[in-house]
């Protein structure tokens, strides 16, 4: 079968950033040593460029799972041409049809069915998608946003501007022209090329599957911590309405974080979460699964207490609506109120109860 057409224009980009990096970066740090400014350059325009794609490109436009002000939206829009990813409207098309058609062979742009070369950066190299360039179908939603299309008309003069122009002009205010081309330009945009492939390749090889082995995406902490929290893939590609990747507290994911704090200044809005008895649910199924295919003696058993949990969830997402609705409408019995509450708790505090139990039983099958 004949091989698609190569991309030049993706090859030499891809080839130059990274050998003016490899060569550049350490004869400069030999000769001319490397100052905090210029670390302190690279960080911030890495950190612009990966929130931009993380919580602008992937989690605002692609999933539309928050709203967001004109002033982000624009701030998002500059910083993803930092990040030499193209446009907004393109990136999200892309991404859509891999949501759509994850692991296909054939239908997923960059699926991990084809190897991890391919995934990673393979299908940027050649014509593989050529039948869907410039069809925007899936993302006409996106161009009824102005700056969206604004940022596609003028793409390539932005990308000229933030990599070269921005670099240049902190390589002025520091004194340092080509340290700050060499570090917060090549060196950095090659750091964010990758670590942003990294989700493409490695998340769907490497990692587990809490929620779902329905596709390949796989949940890991430390591409989380790479990627400004977009390493919790696996729950991404279960529920990619949520606004949130690291649905834990304590699971890092700083894009997430953002976006809360944006809005308690009103920046960000409708910040769409998942129930979290779907959560639970999903969960309990993969644990339960993972037993069966244990086949232990315990798994009998266990199955009454898989269908009792599963009751119990159901029961607790009923209840709190009942209790939320009761609270909304005000009502004038304010004992039937408290009454709910009550039963919700109670409910609540039980179903922990018999999940420690049920996991308790999962380890030791």
């Amino acid at each position: 079968m004949k091989k698609p057409p190569l991309l030049w224009l993706n090859i030499s980009v891809f080839s130059i950033t990274f050998l003016v990096s490899a060569i550049g970066v350490p004869l400069y740090i030999y000769f001319e040593g490397v100052s905090t400014s210029l670390i302190v350059a690279f960080l911030s325009l890495a950190i612009w460029s990966g929130l931009s794609i993380t919580a602008g490109y992937h989690r605002l436009w692609s999933h539309k799972t928050y709203d967001a002000h004109p002033v982000v939206r624009f701030i998002f829009a500059l910083g993803g041409a930092l990040s030499v990813q193209n446009s907004v409207l393109h990136w999200s098309a892309d991404h859509r049809e891999h949501h759509k058609h994850v692991d296909h062979i054939d239908k997923d742009p960059y699926s991990i069915s084809r190897g991890f070369w391919f995934a990673h950066i393979g299908w940027m190299l050649r014509e593989y998608q050529a039948h869907r360039y410039g069809d925007f179908s899936n993302v006409k939603d996106l161009q009824q946003d102005p700056i969206v299309i604004w940022q596609h008309k003028h793409y390539l003069a932005l990308t000229l501007l933030m990599n070269f122009g921005v670099p240049l002009l902190i390589g002025v205010l520091l004194g340092q022209i080509w340290g700050a081309l060499l570090f917060a330009g090549f060196l950095r945009l090659v750091v964010s090329h990758h670590s942003t492939f990294f989700i493409n390749s490695l998340a769907h090889i490497w990692g587990k599957r809490p929620y779902t082995e329905r596709n390949s995406a796989r949940d890991n902490g430390f591409l989380a911590f790479l990627t400004f929290g977009e390493g919790y893939h696996n729950f991404h590609h279960i529920f990619a309405g949520d606004y949130r990747n690291g649905v834990r507290w304590y699971q890092f994911d700083p894009t997430k974080w953002l976006i809360a704090s944006l809005a308690w200044f009103g920046l960000t809005r409708n910040l769409k979460r998942v129930n979290k008895y779907q959560i639970e649910k999903a969960r309990l199924e993969m644990l339960w699964q993972n037993a069966q295919r244990k086949r232990s003696s315990l798994v009998d058993r266990m199955g009454l207490e898989y269908d009792h949990l599963i009751q119990t969830i159901r029961e607790l997402n009923v209840k709190r609506k009942a209790w939320v609705d009761a609270k909304r409408e005000a009502f004038a019995d304010n004992h039937q109120v408290k009454e709910l509450k009550l039963q919700y708790k109670t409910l609540k505090r039980n179903f922990k109860q018999q999940k420690r139990v049920f996991r308790r039983q999962i380890a030791l099958a």
